[in-house]
């Protein structure tokens, strides 16, 4: 039998500025326009931020709404919500658009960590924006919070309104903090990670570091309780999540993690990366899972 591999793209995050890529979606419409020919590519579910016209990360729930209820009318894709527009909000601000519109999957991050992305100030000489590099430069002096209190109100808030977390786990402590919770029975069902590797205060990428996850994480929590998929940072995008889909995982590109395509090489769409990383798979006798095979995959709500 072939492998099913759920393939995600995530669209534009917010770390990545537009100074770096002409090819970053930096406003709505290019996020919905990009999203929707992600999907067309082969992608089985698109992970999204939104952002200001200027190109800066906002979680707007109105703009969220947009993003997330026109990608839906005109694609059949599993749609990602983010819950992690800003460090700096409340638990309260990045769950709202969960609560006010009740997406299918939404990102639940699995702990505190530093979470370093100043040194992008060092590689843009001509910003496009003034708020883009104060911005990465604050990164250097925040702690991005996820204390217990907080994790528990993001899987009760999103089991009320019928969301599956996906639980990114930047290092190996976050899955304790998970078992902990499966512990105390909040985790009932099939637990979705999202390992993201290669974050300056997080796990850093490699093949080594891959295997100690996914160990640590079928120990801790149960091979037969989890499903899991890999993003990595930058250039090693690419090789960590073929590992990963190697190893059993399923996998995570896009414009969010990495602008390019391969060295020196921009990106110029999701939908590119998109086709990149679906030939690696079909090169690997697997096929990427249609949303449907998707939803069932992650154990996605109906």
């Amino acid at each position: 039998m072939t492998e099913k591999v759920v393939l995600t793209c995530a669209i534009t995050g917010s770390i990545h500025i537009p100074s770096m890529s002409e090819y970053l979606p930096a406003n709505n419409q290019e996020i919905i326009q990009s999203a929707i020919e992600a999907a067309k590519a082969g992608a089985s579910v698109v992970h999204i931020h939104a952002r200001e016209e200027n190109g800066k990360p906002s979680n707007d729930i109105e703009m969220m709404r947009e993003i997330y209820e026109t990608i839906k009318k005109e694609v059949d894709v599993v749609v990602c919500m983010t819950t992690g527009a800003s460090t700096a909000m409340t638990v309260e601000e990045r769950l709202q658009a969960v609560a006010a519109i009740g997406p299918e999957l939404a990102s639940a991050n699995a702990g505190s960590m530093n979470f370093d992305f100043s040194a992008i100030a060092n590689i843009v000489d001509e910003p496009k924006h003034d708020w883009e590099i104060p911005y990465v430069k604050q990164s250097r002096d925040t702690v991005f919070m996820n204390t217990f209190q907080g994790m528990e109100t993001y899987i009760k808030t999103m089991e009320e309104n019928g969301t599956k977390p996906e639980f990114e786990v930047y290092d190996v402590a976050m899955i304790n903090n998970l078992a902990y919770f499966q512990r105390q029975g909040l985790l009932n069902d099939k637990i979705y990670l999202q390992f993201v590797m290669g974050i300056q205060g997080g796990i850093p990428a490699s093949i080594e570091n891959l295997l100690f996850l996914k160990n640590t994480a079928e120990r801790q929590l149960g091979k037969e309780n989890i499903v899991w998929s890999v993003a990595a940072a930058g250039r090693h995008q690419f090789d960590i999540v073929t590992a990963g889909m190697l190893l059993g995982g399923n996998t995570r590109i896009g414009l969010e993690d990495n602008l390019y395509l391969s060295k020196g090489v921009l990106s110029k769409s999701n939908a590119e990366s998109v086709k990149k990383m679906k030939n690696i798979i079909e090169a690997h006798d697997r096929e990427v899972a249609t949303p449907a095979e998707a939803r069932d995959i992650l154990g996605l709500k109906k």
